[in-house]
């Protein structure tokens, strides 16, 4: 069966993958989660061939640098495949982000590490996820579709998560300090984030660091791809979507609650990044 929305695509039968593969899943704008159910699949996957066999788990998440390249599959080979829009991936590691100040190193983790072995009840838990999937997208009635689809796309995300918490041997940057002080200094501007969320000046986190703005930028760049103000950008616009989208705060408390000057700054900032204004976003996603 494939079923797809603009923002998610289900699979488990090979011509559906093949299209997948050639309209979504090399993207950067989409996080890819594949678990091989028989047979196996070898997918050239950031310079390397790697062999995804039965009862492992494969999470591509959204990257320009990790692309995936040509695949081959045995003959048996049988799988089930859940592709969603990069923004659901960023929200749900922005939310973690809010509990875990190690978030980073957790998404470098995958990226270099993208297969894991499942045992039977996280198996049982990616089915259930993918069946509560099917059932959403077949229910074309459901008033809260789009939110309930969203909502248990996240979900399977933390479930991801939760299970890496279990596999996972996370390095503290601090103990890579002698070996990369780039590397160092980026893990550091993360936790800076995580900890001082509204600081929106890159001038007061690079202060913080003991270097300057644009030496930090250019090591974000290096880094991530991004510059420290897009960072910062980025978890700002997170968590007012956050907040228009799950809260029924006040825009005026919500400005507050965020560090804006006032209202207005923060209505003028909001259509700036997300091409709405505040109330206009939050009708948007009630719709």
């Amino acid at each position: 069966m494939t079923l797809s929305t603009d923002y998610l695509f289900l699979t488990d039968e090979l011509e559906g993958f093949r299209v997948c593969r050639e309209t979504r899943t090399t993207s950067e704008k989409t996080m890819t989660v594949l678990l091989c159910m028989q047979g196996y699949i070898d997918v050239y996957y950031h310079d390397q061939m790697i062999r995804i066999n039965k009862n492992e788990l494969f999470v591509r998440i959204p990257d320009t640098k990790y692309r995936l390249g040509p695949y081959q599959f045995s003959p048996d080979f049988a799988f089930k495949q859940i592709t969603v829009d990069a923004t659901i991936f960023q929200q749900t590691m922005y939310d973690h982000m809010r509990i875990e100040p190690n978030w980073w190193g957790k998404q470098e983790y995958v990226k270099e590490h993208p297969i894991f072995p499942l045992n039977e009840v996280s198996r049982e838990f990616f089915h259930a996820y993918f069946r509560l999937l099917i059932l959403q997208l077949q229910d074309k009635m459901s008033t809260y579709r789009e939110q309930i689809l969203r909502l248990i796309a996240r979900s399977a995300t933390m479930e991801m998560l939760n299970y890496l918490d279990k596999l996972a041997v996370i390095t503290d940057p601090k103990n890579r300090m002698s070996v990369n002080s780039s590397d160092y200094t980026f893990h550091e501007f993360m936790r800076l984030l995580h900890q001082y969320p509204h600081e929106r000046e890159v001038q007061w986190h690079a202060k913080l660091l003991g270097i300057t703005p644009k030496y930090l930028s250019e090591i974000c760049k290096e880094r991530s791809g991004k510059s420290a103000s897009e960072w910062i950008a980025d978890v700002t616009v997170a968590e007012l979507k956050h907040y228009l989208r799950e809260t029924t705060m006040p825009i005026r408390e919500i400005a507050r609650v965020m560090d804006f000057p006032n209202a207005s700054f923060f209505c003028q900032y909001t259509k700036k990044h997300t091409g709405l204004t505040p109330n206009h976003f939050r009708k948007q996603k009630k719709q």
